[in-house]
């Protein structure tokens, strides 16, 4: 079991309960799955360009991504139904504490100028949602061995009702905040 996990069940839902008044431990909300997604522009032109992408997907998360396509055809940007344009990787479990653990306090704090993630970024329903400019600062990642630096978007999907209560539950797993 992972230490974010038994982190959870012992002092995260305590602190909760008493922060909330919920008369059940099974209201006290919990993580429901984290998905990343890589959008890749250049794939249309250049389909190793995604398998690469694919393969640090892969590397970071410990998870075979899926590969996305487009649901419409824009002309203006060459783009075609069907189309493959990005990967995501949707983790639940033991992954998704391991891969939390992981971003939280191995990747984030070796953001150059970090200075916390925005406490704003909640969509009224419990979820969070973050985007990573490259993929260098996950520690899996070899430097030399990447062809481009690409971004990622990063959803935390939460069984909170409201922000407050998702906030203080990403707070408990010691999500950087800014003040």
């Amino acid at each position: 079991m992972s230490r974010l996990r038994e982190l959870y069940d012992n002092e995260i839902t305590k602190q909760m309960t008493e922060k909330f008044g919920y008369k059940n431990h099974l209201m006290v909300p919990k993580l429901d799955k984290i998905v990343i997604n890589m959008a890749i522009g250049e794939a249309k032109e250049n389909s190793k360009i995604l398998d690469t992408a694919m393969e640090e997907l892969a590397t970071i998360t410990g998870q075979k991504p899926v590969l996305t396509r487009a649901k419409n055809s824009i002309a203006n940007f060459k783009l075609r139904e069907g189309m493959p344009i990005g990967c995501k990787v949707t983790l639940r479990g033991e992954k998704m504490y391991n891969f939390l653990d992981r971003l939280v306090n191995l990747a984030l704090p070796r953001v150059r100028d970090f200075r916390g993630v925005n406490p704003d970024s909640f969509d009224g329903r419990g979820n969070y949602a973050m985007g990573i400019k490259e993929q260098l600062i996950f520690p899996e990642i070899e430097y030399d061995k990447i062809d481009k630096v690409r971004g990622m978007d990063v959803i935390i999907t939460t069984t909170a009702k409201t922000d407050e209560e998702a906030r203080e539950l990403l707070r408990l797993f010691n999500m950087p905040f800014k003040k």
